[in-house]
């Protein structure tokens, strides 16, 4: 009788579809079957684990949930005796600070399956070029070629992202300010400038919805340019238009460190019954041979590096991972404590107040210090 296990993931062709596919390899391996279902993005970034890991053995997590699910002992450390070398391959291996995001209180509680942060979208086929100054993408907004995703969280991304690039990221720590005064209205006002030359519907618009328009046949946009990379709207026949990404634009000094850093890992619930199987699926799917192989093929974004070096993955994705791998290795890692998921949703809120002009960027500085303060519960 074939073992069976369930998994749960996000709703995207690039979160899914790798998943299913490598478990059918999994399954003619060890005999072992995983059944996947999947949830909205939306639900993604904000559904408890908790509640997930009661019903699911394997779960595809963000970073950001790390303090809250250690709080909450629902999943299975991954740092277990016999694995340190698997462990510390996977370390070496890292895109940016993908390993190191799932690691919390000294134990590692996702291994890197997905690597991502924000980048800049942009149509080959319509510009040539990738824009490499933020008053390009200005003027090209003014032409009505430039969409951004402004739905919460990712109004808030794009702050964080900006926050970086201009030299001072928000803080990861309850002692300091969350945000720069000087720096942070700096940056709410780059987003309003932008967000009042874009269709208004970008405020309910994921990056999802945002690349599937610049996808779409007849589309007038060409860039979008603080958003999170997706390699699947690089993949020829994904949608009409092919998508390329490329590093940060701007045009700072520092060049393109500071994108909040996305991504996914894989998880082990703590209430599996079958504890054993899960990491070892979670060690084989994360690991080089996988990631560099049958992941990608099958429309994965992949966490290990090799497959962000590898030739032919680079050939059929119009090179995604040469050309935004520079802002990946830059980039800042968000806070995770317990506490910070209920202040990215109240962050994301304000960021977004003041994006409108419902309330002034001085205001919202403030009140995301002390609301930031407020979320280690001191």
């Amino acid at each position: 009788m074939i073992r069976r296990l369930k998994g749960m993931t996000w709703s995207h062709p690039r979160g899914y579809d790798p998943m299913v596919a490598c478990s059918a390899d999994w399954l003619s391996t060890t005999g072992v079957a995983i059944d996947w279902d999947k949830r909205s993005l939306q639900d993604f970034e904000s559904f408890p684990v908790e509640e997930l890991a009661r019903q699911y053995d394997l779960i595809v997590i963000d970073h950001p949930h790390v303090g809250q699910i250690t709080a909450e002992g629902c999943l299975a450390p991954l740092d277990i005796p016999g694995r340190h070398g698997d462990l510390a391959e996977l370390a070496k291996a890292s895109v940016g600070a993908s390993f190191p995001s799932y690691n919390w209180r000294g134990r590692q509680w996702a291994l890197p399956i997905d690597a991502a942060a924000q980048v800049l979208a942009w149509r080959p086929d319509r510009l040539g070029i990738a824009p490499t100054q933020w008053s390009e993408v200005l003027d090209l907004a003014r032409n009505g070629e430039v969409l951004l995703p402004l739905l919460p969280p990712h109004s808030l991304m794009g702050f964080f992202t900006l926050c970086g690039q201009l030299g001072r990221p928000c803080s990861v720590a309850a002692e300091k300010p969350f945000a720069d005064v000087e720096i942070g209205e700096r940056a709410l006002e780059m987003i309003r400038e932008l967000a009042s030359l874009v269709d208004p519907a970008c405020f309910a618009a994921d990056p999802i919805a945002v690349l599937d328009l610049i996808g779409e046949v007849g589309s007038p946009f060409a860039v979008s340019p603080l958003i999170y990379g997706y390699v699947s709207y690089s993949l020829e026949g994904f949608r009409a238009n092919r998508i390329a990404f490329a590093d940060l634009s701007g045009g700072e000094a520092l060049g393109p460190v500071g994108s909040a850093l996305g991504g996914t890992g894989i998880a082990v619930s703590a209430f599996s019954a079958d504890r054993g199987a899960t990491i070892d699926f979670a060690y084989w799917v994360a690991g080089e041979a996988i990631q560099a192989g049958p992941y990608w093929r099958s429309g994965g974004q992949p966490g290990h590096a090799a497959a962000w070096d590898d030739g032919k993955a680079n050939a059929a994705t119009l090179d995604f991972y040469r050309a935004t791998r520079r802002t990946l290795e830059g980039a800042w890692l968000r806070p995770r404590h317990n506490g910070y998921m209920p202040f990215q949703e109240k962050a994301s809120h304000i960021v977004n107040a003041a994006v409108s002009g419902d309330i002034s960027v001085a205001h919202a500085i403030e009140r995301l210090n002390d609301d930031f303060r407020r979320s280690f519960g001191g």
